[in-house]
């Protein structure tokens, strides 16, 4: 019998399934059968591929609850949170079934004269895509409808704590008709060792990562050994900006999202608040409130807040919060703990955070939202740009110009205006600095897995 691996529920620490243990040569048949359907694939009339990921896109729909229960399982988040995320994620493939029938190009005539010139896009080939364990199904389809859309055939690694979700999707859509071998599952724990062979590998065209800016600064030193076309979603230190005239109800909302959507463990997660000290006690007052209320616990008992993902995770944000205290933060407000046998730690507000604390610098990935006042403008945004991280940022504010100043002036590929969620697949997602490379979603999603080629033409005048 071949190696398999425990899935594990965060939430009760029992084996939720087991699954292959597949290695280095598992990951090269990936590729094999990848490589071998990717002329077919590559050929297949776009209208067709568009009918295949609108088809994913409907039984995703269909397969709802069912998907919500499984990334619950397997990732712990609440039902609710599980049930959006299944939402989101297959409109990936509704919109990338609308952008597979719009390749583009372009007809032009030489400024010199004599030429006419041709712009066409291409598929850049087998894509190596690489998704993390916090959003199972949306990072999954995030990567694969575009690939799919484009003509590319992919090889996915999933995260080992969340292989079931990928598995999933992937039945899903050769149930809507796609061909053996044009996107391939590989699960495993050697995750180094899988990658690397693909980054290895000289039918390998493309890799798409998300995760830690650590591994992927990794995967970058070693995609260049090959120049190997890559794309990057890497971490995040979201700032959440609160002004003296914004709305606190909606502000207070918006916190509530940004900051505790699957538990805070989000790469757009609001990593650390700045409240106008005129409205600091106010917005801190009504968003504690909401935060005691908040249900910590399994999913099967309808929690809104789930475990951590693991032991390590677990620890890792109580020593954050530790050495935060010990800087001089205060704990204002705390919902109440989980009695429940998983990694759960209880959302929390800190308040009175130096500005110097490393819970402001460091990305928390847990439910703890630190809070600091300020009142000069210029040195709020040299505080929020003072990091090597760029991906998202919040603004909340009453004056609409004022908030677009500010958003404009934050060094993040994505700023939410007052509200507290920036994530569509209409648009392109991704960061700055040490947050990344490319762009997933929108058009520039697509363009990421394609080629750009022009023929130019003799033309004589």
């Amino acid at each position: 019998m071949s190696a398999t691996f425990a899935v594990t529920d965060p939430a009760t620490l029992e084996a939720v399934a087991e699954v292959p243990d597949q290695g280095v040569a598992e990951a090269r048949e990936a590729v094999d059968a990848a490589t071998a359907a990717f002329p077919t694939w590559s050929r297949t009339a776009p209208r067709r591929r568009s009918e295949i990921l609108h088809r994913a896109f409907q039984l995703m729909l269909r397969d709802r609850d069912e998907l919500a229960r499984l990334i619950s399982r397997e990732n712990g988040k609440s039902l609710t949170d599980a049930a959006g995320e299944v939402t989101y994620a297959a409109e990936f493939f509704r919109w990338f079934a609308e952008e597979a029938v719009r390749p583009g190009g372009e007809y032009g005539e030489s400024p010199a004269g004599g030429t006419r010139t041709l712009v066409t896009h291409h598929p850049v080939g087998v894509a190596a895509l690489v998704t993390p364990w916090n959003f199972p199904a949306a990072m999954a389809t995030r990567k694969i409808a575009p690939a799919l859309a484009a003509g590319c055939t992919a090889v996915l690694k999933p995260a080992a704590e969340t292989p079931l979700t990928a598995l999933a999707v992937a039945r899903l859509l050769a149930e809507a008709g796609l061909p053996d071998g044009v996107v391939t599952v590989v699960t495993t724990t050697d995750s180094s060792g899988v990658v690397g062979a693909w980054l290895n590998d000289e039918r390998v065209r493309k890799i798409s990562f998300t995760g830690s800016t650590a591994v992927g600064r990794v995967l970058l030193r070693h995609a260049a050994d090959r120049v190997v076309n890559s794309s990057m979603e890497l971490g995040g230190n979201a700032p959440f900006i609160v002004t003296e005239d914004a709305d606190l109800d909606a502000a207070v909302a918006g916190a509530m999202i940004a900051k505790f959507r699957n538990g805070g463990q989000a790469c757009t997660a609001a990593n650390r608040f700045y409240v106008h000290a005129a409205v600091a006690d106010e917005f801190v007052a009504r968003f504690g409130a909401r935060v005691e209320k908040l249900v910590v616990g399994p999913a099967a008992d309808g929690s809104d807040i789930g475990p951590l993902i693991s032991a390590a995770a677990l620890q890792r944000v109580e020593r954050t919060v530790t050495e935060a205290v010990a800087a001089g933060a205060r704990i204002s407000h705390q919902a109440t703990q989980s009695g429940a046998a998983g990694h759960f730690y209880p959302p929390t507000v800190l308040v009175d955070v130096p500005a110097g604390a490393a819970i402001l610098q460091e990305e928390i990935f847990g439910p703890v939202a630190p809070v600091t006042t300020w009142t000069d403008e210029t040195e709020l945004l040299h505080a929020v740009n003072d990091t090597e991280y760029g991906l998202a940022a919040y603004v909340f504010a009453g004056d609409l110009a004022r908030a677009l100043r500010l958003g404009e002036s934050i060094e993040a590929g994505m700023v939410g205006i007052n509200r507290g969620l920036v994530s569509d697949p209409s648009a392109p997602f991704g960061g700055v600095k040490q947050s990344g490379l490319g762009r997933e979603g929108a058009r520039e999603g697509l363009r990421e897995f394609q080629e750009t080629r022009y023929l130019s033409v003799d033309w004589p005048l």
